[in-house]
This record gives C-alpha cells, structure tokens and sequence, in this order.
C-alpha cells in the first residue's frame, strides 16, 4: 500500500501526463475516500482538470464530489466547488442538479471558498451564461467583500458575463466604475475597468 506521500507524488505526476487521465479517472475518483485531506484535496483539484475535458466519464461520481460541500475542512469545500466549476465548464448537464447549490459559497466563512465559488462560476459562465441573469445580486455582493483576493477576482465573473450576456452586466455599471476610480486596490481597480470594457465594447 502506497503512502501518502507516494499517492501524492504520483497524483503529480498524473497531473502533467494528459494522455493517461481519462484510464485513470476511476483511480482518482476512489482517492476521495482516502484519510487524508491532502490526498482528498488533490485529487478533487485533479478531477476538476480532467473533468473539463472528459465531464461525461464523471457523471456518476458529481454527487461524490458535492458530498464535500458539507465538509469541516474549507480546502475540501473550495476544491470540491471548483471541480464543479471545471465539470459544469465541459458539460453543464453534468452538474446541472448541484449548481444552486454552489451559491451558498458566496458567503462562505473562508474567503478561499468565496474566491473559488467565483472561479466556478466563471468557469460555467464562459459556456453556459443564460442561467446566471438571476444570480448578479450575488456577485454585486463580491465586489465588497472584505477579503482583498475576494474583491479582486469578483469583477472577473462580470468580465466574463460582459463578454456573452452585456445586458445583464449593464445595471452594475455605476457600481464597478466607482470601484475603478476609488478602491484602494489597484487589481480590482483594474479588473472593475476590464468588466466595464467587456461589456461596453461593440460588438
């Protein structure tokens, strides 16, 4: 039986070998329910990569990994969730029934699960944008977060979402360039202008 450093060392090595991940997705699929929480987490990160270009191999196992949003440990929350994301980018179908559920993570208590709900969400949103119209409000709530990553990064899914839906970016123009003009932080200054530009530019 392997160690855990070995797992891990191996999960490395699959990670840079693209050509053996779809053989292998059953393997790192049965790693979720090993001990540790850095095998656990690796692997979800990894299912996340390979589930992005094979999403269908892990329809059966979307539940498994959503069993991790209940988790103590934030790392495996924030893996878990961003393996939705990587997933719901290859193929929404696939995670279609988990991803209101996804919004819960707004307001995570770590703000490396916030950050990592709006990497998701951007995932999602580059090939599946209509279902986001409702949910703005919640990401209007990132741009304030108190957490500066948060902040930084919560423009980015306006970005995103200005590039193939602009009218649903239009009402939280004001918003994001008073952001632009007066936070303190120069990224998100930056990331509010990039939005704005997304989503102001011709078509």
């Amino acid at each position: 039986m392997l160690s855990e450093s070995e797992i891990y060392k191996e999960l490395g090595k699959l990670t840079d070998d693209k050509d053996r991940w779809e053989e292998n997705i059953p393997y790192v699929v049965s790693l979720l329910n090993h001990e540790s929480v850095k095998i656990k987490a690796k692997a979800l990160w990894l299912i996340g990569e390979m589930g992005l270009i094979y999403p269908l191999a892990l329809k059966e196992d979307v539940d498994m990994i959503a069993s991790f949003f209940e988790s103590s440990e934030a790392l495996l929350r924030e893996r878990a969730v961003n393996a939705l994301g990587r997933i719901g980018r290859g193929d929404f179908e696939v995670i279609g029934s988990h991803f209101t559920k996804l919004f819960g993570f707004a307001a995570d208590e770590n703000a490396n699960v916030r950050l990592s709900f709006i990497w998701a969400s951007e995932n999602i949103a580059t090939n599946t944008p209509d279902i986001y119209e409702e949910y703005m409000g919640v990401f209007e709530k990132l741009l304030y977060d108190t957490d500066d990553k948060v902040r930084m990064e919560a423009p980015e899914i306006f970005r995103v979402l200005g590039k193939r839906r602009p009218e649903f970016v239009t009402p939280y123009l004001d918003q994001l360039k008073e952001i632009s003009q007066n936070d303190e932080n120069r990224v998100v200054r930056i990331h509010c202008m990039g939005a704005i530009k997304a989503a102001t530019s011709d078509r």
